[in-house]
């Protein structure tokens, strides 16, 4: 079983400031414009960083050829800031029980755990390790918003690199993959790919905002226990 876990608001809580900092940082020194005035029109919980960056920049008046030519800048740029930026120790911000949780999945025969996040995977894995819970997911798989600006793009991904990784000749299935997040759009992005979901309702969404989930854990101890029924199914 191939579970894809997000980042911000499942694993991590209030862990993304300096994070929006770098972006905003990246922004301004690649198009010159004043970040400080503009605001995202909407909530940026479940977009990939390069969703973020171009509404930003369209509420700027930047045209869309212009950001499409510096889009691997922004991202280039940003990922430099987060280094800068990055606290040396996030593990307050992880999500309470997710790093039991993630050990008994370790554990677990035939589980791998993996990712899909909008993050920029060198934000992500920074974010991560600084959260002292990287080592539950390797280097070279998952799907990130360095992939693709668009979201509902990443489980494929994702499942492509599993499948790789695994030496399958195609793509991981997915009957044997479930995405595991705390927004409307992980439940969105699951369906893109005709995959099951998990919700969690640990970030800024309410409960009733999850409902489109398969099922829906309030914590992670509710996690645990989906996981048990669907992983051994």
């Amino acid at each position: 079983m191939l579970l894809l876990f997000d980042i911000d608001g499942t694993l991590l809580n209030r862990a993304a400031e300096e994070h929006a900092a770098a972006l905003l940082q990246a922004l301004h020194n690649v198009h010159g414009v004043d970040t400080h005035r503009l605001k995202l029109r909407g909530s940026a919980a479940g977009r990939t960083d390069g969703e973020i960056a171009r509404l930003i920049l369209l509420e700027a008046g930047v045209s869309a050829d212009r950001i499409d030519e510096r889009a691997a800048d922004v991202q280039h740029e940003c990922c430099r800031l987060y280094a800068t930026l990055c606290p040396p120790d996030l593990s307050q911000k992880v999500v309470e029980g997710v790093p039991e949780l993630l050990q008994w999945l370790s554990g677990v025969d035939g589980v791998r755990l993996s990712l899909v996040t909008g993050n920029f995977e060198p934000v992500a894995r920074l974010k991560l390790k600084a959260a002292r819970v990287s080592h539950w997911f390797k280097r070279g798989q998952g799907g990130f918003g360095s992939d693709s600006e668009d979201r509902t793009m990443l489980p494929a991904i994702a499942r492509r690199r599993a499948g790789e990784l695994a030496g399958m000749e195609a793509s991981w299935p997915r009957e044997r993959t479930i995405v595991i997040g705390d927004t409307p759009r992980d439940i969105a992005c699951a369906r893109a790919d005709g995959l099951r979901c998990i919700a969690v309702a640990s970030g800024p969404h309410a409960a009733g905002e999850l409902g489109d989930a398969d099922v829906l854990a309030r914590n992670s101890g509710e996690l645990r226990e989906a996981l048990e029924a669907m992983v051994s199914g």
